[in-house]
């Protein structure tokens, strides 16, 4: 990949996307994550007002200072950006007390973590129109169309995605250019939805990495029976995903209606 020319296409395609919807800027959330570190700087670079947003609710420490060490280097690099804590933790505190929870919910903890994505969804688009910005998404390629990895209406809720057609290990490749903080290229990714150390790898079954190679066969259209081992479990890891997570990528369904029904 041509590095140097990529990013500076995706500034370019975000400085005239904001420009010709006349906006003035972008909101970004920020986790101390790879994918918000190198979608801010990006947002960064095109001069226009970028706020970087902060929203922890019951997070870890060490994703926290990531995110405030990202924040704070991008701050003395570009004049053009803000940022905003917003602690939603009693937010979403306040919400388990007014839903139900006891009983046979088998799916109460995933059910959770999306409504935390959403509540940052919110939030987000609460600052976009205090300010005319665009809610810039931070989801890359084998998230969004891969394996659907994330949540919908929540971190998936956006504006604009301007690293979506970027695979993980292209995102990295970026964020080196772009100066982010080591401790963030080094970190093992994570959603930060549980309230625990799990990563993206422990929800998943397989690492990015191998999930970008299953995307690639799956493009060649190569079938489970051509593997063996552990590229064989990859493979349908990766296949079982993104079939169960299609009403993510595609279009909402709209029924419609016979024309000879509304005559």
């Amino acid at each position: 990949m041509k590095t140097e020319k990529v990013t500076n296409h995706i500034v370019n395609w975000l400085k005239e996307y904001a420009t010709n919807a006349k906006m003035e800027g972008f909101v970004v959330g920020v986790s101390g994550g790879i994918d918000s570190a190198v979608t801010s700087s990006l947002c960064a670079k095109t001069g226009l007002r970028t706020l970087c947003v902060e929203m922890p609710i019951h997070q870890a420490e060490s994703q926290v200072s990531r995110g405030v060490e990202h924040i704070k280097q991008l701050k003395k690099r570009f004049a053009n950006v803000t940022d905003v804590r917003v602690d939603l933790t009693n937010v979403f505190e306040e919400f388990k007390k007014q839903v139900p929870q006891s009983g046979n919910y088998t799916n109460l903890d995933l059910a959770l973590a999306n409504t935390r994505a959403r509540l940052r969804m919110t939030n987000l688009y609460y600052f976009a129109g205090l300010h005319r910005y665009l809610v810039a998404g931070t989801g890359n390629k084998v998230e969004d169309f891969g394996v659907g990895f994330y949540t919908k209406y929540g971190d998936g809720g956006v504006d604009l995605s301007p690293i979506a057609d970027l695979m993980k290990s292209e995102v990295y490749e970026i964020g080196r250019i772009l100066e982010v903080p080591k401790s963030i290229l080094q970190a093992a990714p994570t959603d930060g939805l549980f309230g625990d150390s799990r990563t993206d790898e422990d929800q998943i079954g397989a690492s990015y990495d191998e999930l970008e190679w299953a995307m690639k066969m799956k493009e060649l259209d190569k079938q489970s029976n051509d593997f063996l081992g552990r590229e064989k479990v990859v493979f349908e890891i990766y296949n079982r995903l993104n079939k169960a997570n299609k009403h993510k990528m595609n279009p909402i369904p709209v029924c419609e209606i016979p024309p000879h029904l509304k005559d």
